[in-house]
């Protein structure tokens, strides 16, 4: 039988969490450089600005923010260099080598799905793919060595134009497709957490527009603990404002996942 759906997915996040990872990187790696530890909230705010999807380009726009709000005389550090000390936080090891040797926070990570979720996406006839910013490695780490998939489709850091340009997405959407991306096809969705996310989806539909994209949002993990959540619920409305046609509580939400689903959109 025909599939009913593809569905791709963001890593970090939805797949993983990595507020003891990537963010807490971030945030050593702008103490680092200009002795400010911005908090989780920071680094939400930017992140609905919704073009920062890169966290090495984040760090190094959050240490220019602070050296100029507060008039330091620190030089801004090349980006170069913005990668080496956040690359070490996170992976510390060549993230080139055997995993086996990382002993940096990407061993902090949560999984926030078992490989048994994408099983019954395949027996409920949906395809399933993923694009990431994060690197190849990280995004290989989590995906294979500790889900256990086989040679999962994925758009990774490099592959295509960082997120919100479609680039990406748009590839491997049609890769995994039966037919080419328009009106004959089937349902596409796409599940991130960030307003990066969501414009992407929301770029795709404008390049293709004869083509059912579906924008599916899902708050960040940290942002899911009972004490914040009026800070989850503001988080969940800047989705939706961005265009997010579904917020989900948890990506396994999808687990059971039908054809009735599409049709709703």
């Amino acid at each position: 039988m025909n599939n009913i759906g593809v569905i791709l997915f963001d890593i970090d996040g939805v797949i993983r969490s990595v507020e003891n990872s990537y963010r807490l990187s971030l945030k050593k790696t702008v103490y680092r450089f200009c002795g400010w530890d911005p908090s989780y909230r920071d680094i939400d705010n930017a992140k609905n600005e919704g073009i920062w999807n890169n966290d090495w380009d984040l760090s190094l726009e959050l240490i220019k923010r602070h050296i100029k709000s507060k008039n330091l005389k620190l030089k801004t550090p090349q980006r170069e260099a913005i990668i080496r000390c956040f690359e070490d936080f996170y992976f510390g090891g060549n993230p080139t080598k055997d995993s086996n040797d990382w002993s940096g926070f990407i061993r902090n990570e949560e999984l926030l799905v078992e490989k048994e979720f994408f099983t019954l996406l395949s027996v409920n006839r949906i395809t399933w793919g993923f694009v990431s910013g994060a690197e190849s490695a990280s995004a290989k780490f989590v995906l294979e060595k500790r889900l256990k998939l086989e040679s999962p489709p994925l758009i990774a850091m490099g592959d295509a134009p960082d997120k919100p340009d479609p680039q990406g997405f748009l590839y491997l959407a049609s890769k995994l497709s039966e037919n080419s991306l328009g009106d004959k096809n089937v349902p596409i969705a796409y599940v991130g957490d960030t307003i990066a996310d969501i414009n992407t989806v929301s770029n795709a539909k404008k390049r293709i527009p004869s083509q059912k994209f579906i924008s599916i949002g899902v708050a960040p993990p940290h942002l899911h603990l009972e004490s914040r959540m009026k800070e989850r619920i503001s988080y969940e409305s800047k989705l939706k404002d961005a265009g997010a046609d579904l917020i989900l509580n948890t990506v396994n939400d999808l687990k059971n996942i039908d054809i009735d689903f599409f049709k709703k959109f």
